[in-house]
């Protein structure tokens, strides 16, 4: 099968070198030709040390050329870049194109998923299209699924037969795929982890020990569940690998960004000095103002990701962001 993948970072191309290693025939588009030039010289990428990629992955910086004759279509750029992205494609995209989201984050200025942007970028412009779309979405670091370590994703699409021709294309004896007719449900979880892991982080840096940091993975994936349930999805997604399974990945793995982000705010530098040191995109930030948006658009009570909006947004001290947590009226766990 002929797949574009657009993006060239870690996770682009980790899943470029799986669905490579898979007989696909595979085609990767970034628009930094210094990127487009070391992969095709090095087969290597910078973040991804140890990695030799597959030799028979093309690469480009024209998207047309990128995706000619594609049959799928992933976005894997950073979630603040899929809208150009999306609009930059459209002239290039075939009848019955399947087109794949491995992004996560949602956009501020709409409030809308990744595969909404996607689609609502195509309904705009290119309204005579015809396409299906998928949330691809788990506990999936790039460093390991480059290096064939065992994965389990989650293929998300409100048509299963859609859905399942996504998880075939992916799966292998390195990774296990799971269906889930769920989009919205997938993508709100895939979001809002990002902004716990910032929160297990800022535990982390401030030395306040394990209990505290499984108390806001617990929390944390509650009070994501009453998002959704508020915006019509299903419980149970929440309590699968793209809910939970993405969320503890996220809050205690070294190769989590956000973690390492949060961490270094618990050490006492800024997001600022944090996310320079990083070097790489930390979406929990970015899914701050959207989620604080859904929180008072929908009266849901979301007090873990407004600690952490409000000590990395309004500077509030750590310590009493804590204290206000802690202090909170007591109520029944049962009660989501």
């Amino acid at each position: 099968m002929n797949i574009c993948v657009l993006g060239a970072g870690t996770w682009g191309i980790a899943l470029s070198a799986l669905l490579s290693k898979n007989s696909h025939s595979v085609s990767v588009w970034s628009a930094i030709p210094e990127e487009i030039e070391m992969l095709r010289e090095t087969r290597t990428h910078k973040n991804l040390p140890g990695v030799t990629l597959p030799d028979d992955i093309s690469y480009y910086t024209d998207m047309g050329e990128a995706i000619f004759g594609a049959e799928i279509v992933l976005y894997v750029t950073p979630s603040e870049f899929i809208r150009a992205t999306a609009h930059s494609s459209l002239p290039y995209l075939r009848d019955g194109v399947v087109l794949v989201n491995a992004a996560k984050g949602i956009e501020k200025q709409t409030l809308l998923t990744m595969t909404e942007v996607i689609s609502d970028e195509i309904n705009s412009n290119a309204p005579d299209l015809k396409y299906s779309i998928v949330a691809l979405s788990g506990p999936t670091h790039a460093e390991e699924v480059a290096r064939g370590l065992p994965t389990s994703i989650v293929s998300a699409c409100e048509d299963e037969r859609i859905a399942m021709k996504v998880a075939n294309v992916f799966f292998n004896t390195c990774m296990r795929v799971y269906t889930n007719t769920d989009v919205k449900g997938v993508e709100i979880a895939g979001a809002f982890k990002n902004i716990i892991a910032l929160a297990a982080g800022i535990n982390r840096g401030m030395g306040y020990g394990d209990n505290s940091g499984a108390m806001l993975m617990t929390r944390g994936i509650a009070e994501i569940t009453r998002m959704g349930l508020a915006l019509g999805c299903e419980a149970r997604t929440f309590m699968g690998l793209a809910g939970i399974g993405d969320l503890i990945v996220t809050c205690t793995s070294r190769h989590s960004r956000n973690n390492r982000c949060g961490e270094l705010i618990g050490m006492g530098k800024s997001y600022e000095e944090a996310s320079r040191e990083i070097g790489m995109v930390v979406e929990g930030y970015h899914a701050l103002e959207a989620a604080m948006a859904l929180s008072r658009k929908y009266g849901v009570e979301m007090p873990i990701t407004a600690a952490v909006y409000s000590v990395i947004k309004n500077g509030t001290s750590i310590y009493d962001a804590m204290y206000a947590l802690m202090n909170r009226d007591i109520k029944s766990e049962l009660k989501i």
